[in-house]
Parts: C-alpha cells; sequence; structure tokens
C-alpha cells in the first residue's frame, strides 16, 4: 500500500465539498432556539434571507454529531445568520460545528459515494494483514482461511523459535481433581505424539471449578507467549475456559490466569495467549485448567502446552507450487509435499483483507486519499450534472478531469505480486 495520510471520513468528505465548491464549515456562534431547530452562527453572512434554503446541515459535534437536517428558513439579523431546518434535532449549542452543503449534494450521498469509491479500489488495493492462527499438524491438508483475508501472496512456516514444553498432556491432571471433571487419555483425537487430554465435564460443574497437574519447576521468565491445542463439544467464548500457571502447588494464587480465546464446537483449535507477568514466572511447578463459565455439560481435549519466546522465530517460506486455494469453501490446501514441509509447524498467511468501508466520521481510510477523493467528486459531478441542456455549469466537463485524476491515483496503487485472491 501507498503511504496514506489515514484521513477520516469526515476529513475526505469536506475535501470532496471544497473541490466541488458546494461546502461552508463553521460552527454554531450561541445556543440555537425555538423548538430545538435552529442554528445561529455570525460568521455565516453570505448572501441575504432566504439564501440559504434547500441546503444540508451536517452536524459534526456535539448531541447532534453525523446528523443531517434539510434548511427551511435563513435570515440575517445583526450579521448573525439563523437557519431554521427540519426535522427538529435535540438542542443545539453554542460552538457545535457542522457543515453547510449546497442544496445538489447531499451529505449522506457523499459518504455514500466514498464508500463506492472505496469498494472500486478493491482489487488494486488491499489492507495488509499477517495472520498466525493456522497450525500444521502432519496430517492436515484442508484449513480455513481466517474471515478477514481476502488475497494470500505467500504461506510461511515457523521453522524455529525457543520454547520449552509445560506439558506434553500424555498424563491425566491428579495433583488437584473435581469429581465434575472425569479424565482420559484419548489415542485416537489427538494432535502432538500418542495421545491428548480429554476432560468429560459433568453438566454439575460450576464457574471457576477447574482441575491441575504437578511439573518439573520451570523457569519461564524468557517466554512470552504460551501455546497449546484445544477442543470442546461446547463453542465458547474469549476466557470461559482458561490456563492457570502458578510457582505453588495446586495453582493455588495462579502468576498467570490466561484466558482460552473463543472455540468452535468440535474443532480443534491453536490458541496463543500472551503471559501477563513472564518476569515473575521463574519456578512454575503447577499446571491447571479452569472452567471459569456455566457452559453446561462439555468435553474437552488439550494438547501440548508450550512457553514460547515470541520474537526467536525463524519463517520459511512454502513454495506456491505447494498450496492452492478452493474459493468456493475458502480454504486453503496443502498439497502432500506442503503438507510434509509444513509438518507440525505454525503457519503465517502474508496477505491482505478488502479496503474497509466507513461507517463513521471518525473511521480513517486505509485506501490512497488521492484516488478516494478524486473519484468521490468525479461520481458527484456526475450523479448531479442531468443531461447537456441541463448541465449550465459544465459538471460533465469538469467529472472528465477528476476522473483523469482519480484514474492517475489509481494507476499509483502498488501492483499487487503473487496475490492469489481468495473469493
Amino acid at each position: 500500500m501507498p503511504v496514506i495520510q489515514g484521513r477520516t471520513r469526515e476529513q475526505i468528505r469536506q475535501h470532496v465539498g471544497y473541490a466541488l465548491g458546494a461546502l461552508y464549515v463553521s460552527a454554531a456562534s450561541e445556543t440555537g432556539a425555538v423548538g430545538k431547530n435552529t442554528l445561529v452562527d455570525s460568521s455565516l453572512v453570505l448572501g441575504g434571507n432566504d439564501n440559504h434554503i434547500g441546503k444540508w446541515i451536517r452536524f459534526t459535534s456535539g448531541s447532534n454529531d453525523e446528523e443531517i437536517r434539510r434548511v427551511t428558513d435563513s435570515t440575517i439579523t445583526d450579521n448573525k445568520t439563523t437557519l431554521a431546518y427540519m426535522p427538529a434535532s435535540s438542542a443545539q449549542t453554542a460552538s457545535e460545528s457542522y457543515e453547510l452543503w449546497d442544496d445538489a449534494y447531499n451529505p449522506s450521498i457523499i459518504d455514500d459515494f466514498i464508500n463506492q469509491s472505496l469498494i472500486s479500489a478493491t482489487g488494486n488495493a488491499y489492507d495488509p494483514i499477517e495472520n498466525i492462527a493456522l497450525h500444521g499438524d502432519g496430517k492436515t491438508t484442508r484449513f480455513d482461511i481466517p474471515s478477514n483475508i481476502s488475497i494470500i501472496n505467500k504461506i510461511e512456516y515457523r521453522d524455529k523459535i525457543t520454547s520449552t514444553r509445560i506439558h506434553a498432556c500424555a498424563a491425566t491432571f491428579d495433583e488437584k481433581t473435581d469429581s465434575d471433571f472425569t479424565q482420559s487419555l484419548d489415542t485416537q483425537d489427538k494432535k502432538q505424539g500418542t495421545q491428548s487430554l480429554k476432560m468429560v465435564v459433568a453438566a454439575g460443574a460450576s464457574a471457576g471449578d477447574f482441575v491441575t497437574d504437578s511439573i518439573t519447576s520451570k523457569d519461564l521468565s524468557q517466554y512470552n507467549y504460551i501455546e497449546m491445542w484445544v477442543k470442546s463439544t461446547v463453542a465458547t467464548s474469549a476466557g470461559n475456559l482458561k490456563l492457570l500457571l502458578d510457582d505453588s502447588a495446586s495453582c493455588a494464587s495462579p502468576l498467570e490466569t490466561l484466558s482460552i480465546p473463543a472455540l468452535t464446537a468440535d474443532t480443534w483449535t491453536f490458541v496463543r495467549m500472551q503471559m501477563a507477568n513472564p518476569e515473575t514466572d521463574t519456578a512454575i511447578i503447577s499446571v491447571g485448567l479452569e472452567y471459569d463459565a456455566d457452559i453446561g455439560a462439555a468435553t474437552i481435549w488439550i494438547d501440548d502446552i508450550v512457553a514460547v519466546a515470541n520474537d526467536t522465530a525463524e519463517w520459511e517460506t512454502l513454495p506456491r507450487r505447494n498450496w492452492r486455494i478452493d474459493k468456493e469453501a475458502r480454504d486453503l490446501i496443502l498439497t502432500r509435499d506442503g503438507q510434509d514441509t509444513v509438518g507440525y509447524h505454525l503457519m503465517k498467511i502474508k496477505g491482505g483483507d478488502k479496503p474497509a468501508l466507513l461507517s463513521s466520521d471518525d473511521t480513517a481510510t486505509e485506501v490512497n486519499e488521492n484516488f478516494v477523493i478524486s473519484n468521490t467528486v468525479n461520481l458527484a459531478l456526475i450523479a448531479t450534472s442531468g443531461g447537456p441542456a441541463t448541465d449550465p455549469d459544465a459538471k460533465r466537463n469538469l467529472s472528465a478531469y477528476w476522473a483523469a485524476q482519480a484514474e492517475r491515483a489509481r494507476k499509483a496503487l502498488p501492483f499487487l505480486v503473487n496475490a492469489r485472491t481468495v473469493e
């Protein structure tokens, strides 16, 4: 993506209004009165009485922020302009900022044209994204592509990282047990090694119940993330399940209480959780799983709990011949060679998302402002030009200039290299 200023929708809309010669930006000079539908501005002295009838007011601050009203009357008294508008709004206060648009340009339509410009940039501009939600296991060849990915430039796999295993989940948690947790080792449904730890949680389990296991003392002070596999028969929200780490037995006063991210029912999920205070985690001797919200009866599998030093990761590129995209299913598919190459490693997707549409005045564009502004001005001029007999301002001729400006800005967008579209 080219360097952009990240201008907001309000800033872009105002620039468009200035380019159209259709906008006045100011602020009220005193509190409005009479039915909460007047605006008083001592700096607005353009023209005479009735000069602004039919124009559009767009409030940009205060209790009426982002509301749009139509001017029904305008008068000038003592060098102050009073604009009456409909429908009524909340009481308009002094210093409340606003935009005054010519009657041909409804500001809500300008907002729509801004979003239409962003949509038209799709295919030329994407918001760069790196995603590490997927992890190979040496068996899976088809992976769901994260929903915020629209194109993929490169697939990498984590070849090396400084790490230490906390628990291989090859034994049950028998330090502190709970009668509502029935534990066993599952040799069929697993992600690493020869088994995973399976916990059947009864309906009688209560929020706050947990089980723990003792481990050989671990100094985790040089690590900053915990990674593990989790699966649940019940969909969960982030924090419904928690991983506990402590330097006292049975996780009596956990040094780390890590919220396990949301889980999709019946789906193994590789989760990463940043440690809160690794500098104090110098002698971890107990690890636990807490049932922190009453999600009802559920079966939970966990596997391969590992601490990693995130910044030590070394990544290798997976050759493009070893992966492809199933657009209909939104799946990343590894070839047999790709599966063997990735093995049991974390994967990184390098790609991009479609430019986000601007839903409020404080949201910022992810696309070069020159293109968005030029294209929006062009759309506005075309929409209000009429035919040859009703275009006294030659808006169609002027729109050709802005169309050329938009095309020039479009060509300045970066050329997408090795991009494969997801949908």
